[in-house]
């Protein structure tokens, strides 16, 4: 960059002052204790600063508006900034969510079904599908089971919600169209296992991701989803399991399955059990929450690149 580019790229401390929302009288005093903004002189000798400087400046600027101290910041490199406002980001976002959870127990608890209803609907809309079942959907029905069983829930009111969300869910699901999509997943719960909800929030989170799911809803004998496994041709079996749900069972269902099934044919079970779980299960892939089902089926697709 030559001199004359250089100095119209500069700006003066009444344009940096009005851009970054830092007073002047603060740029100077940062400028003899930091040693940051360091100006340069215009021909007129008044101070003046470089476009990078500026967008450094109001970096530090939002830090600062989020309560971080000048001291702790001004000093700081681009870069180092760049990360910290990364991290002071998340925590807002992580801070909101916390809070739209928290409106939606109240509502849970208040037996406020219609504006439950379009405060959840909201949501997805603005979130999308898959943002919405990871950050909000899987705090609150961990709240809402645990709140049943410790009894701060009645029954219809856990009754209630599932029925809101399986709607909700339902309705995200058809959104999509998933029609010769991979992998093709078949979804399903071994016997004894009457929840519902975790298979289908499953079911949301890997249609979002792009994947074919077939839904044989809950209770199924292994020899029916080996013979869906096989009429469907599925790529891959996932299996959903409740905290509750006796671990002898899961493994001798899974080994099962495993047994029946060809290996070329995944097997993934997931849910709040396999969280718990303290054992492999040969040639069965164990995935305790919904981010590593997502990982997964990244690496499917790129196992089948390669």
């Amino acid at each position: 960059m030559n001199k004359t580019s250089e100095a119209s790229a500069l700006v003066s401390i009444s344009a940096a002052e009005r851009e970054t929302g830092i007073s002047k009288d603060t740029l100077r005093i940062w400028e003899r204790r930091y040693g940051f903004p360091q100006p340069v002189r215009d021909d007129n000798g008044d101070r003046a600063y470089s476009g990078s400087d500026v967008e450094r400046l109001r970096i530090i600027k939002r830090l600062i508006d989020h309560g971080l101290r000048p001291g702790k910041v001004v000093t700081q490199s681009f870069s180092q900034l760049s990360t910290l406002s990364a991290k002071q980001n998340q925590t807002s976002q992580d801070a909101a969510l916390a809070a739209e959870i928290n409106q939606a127990v109240g509502m849970i608890k208040d037996n406020r079904l219609l504006e439950l209803q379009k405060f959840l609907s909201q949501l997805l809309l603005r979130l999308g599908l898959r943002t919405f079942v990871t950050e909000i959907l899987t705090p609150l029905n961990t709240y809402v089971g645990e709140a049943w069983m410790n009894g701060d829930l009645r029954i219809f009111q856990e009754h209630a919600y599932t029925e809101i969300l399986q709607n909700l869910l339902r309705h995200a699901i058809l959104s999509y169209d998933s029609s010769g999509h991979q992998p093709k997943i078949l979804l399903a719960t071994l016997p004894k296992e009457h929840h519902y909800l975790g298979l289908l929030t499953v079911e949301a989170v890997l249609t979002a991701e792009g994947a074919s799911c077939i839904s044989l809803g809950s209770q199924l004998p292994v020899t029916e989803i080996v013979f869906a496994a096989h009429t469907y041709r599925a790529n891959i079996v996932a299996l959903s399991f409740t905290g509750n749900y006796p671990v002898k069972t899961i493994s001798e269902g899974l080994a099962n399955l495993r047994q029946e099934l060809p290996l070329e044919t995944e097997i993934w079970a997931g849910g709040r059990a396999i969280a718990q779980f303290k054992r492999n299960i040969d040639h069965v892939k164990l995935l305790p929450t919904l981010n590593h089902a997502i990982k997964e089926i990244s690496r499917w697709r790129q196992q089948q690149r390669a």
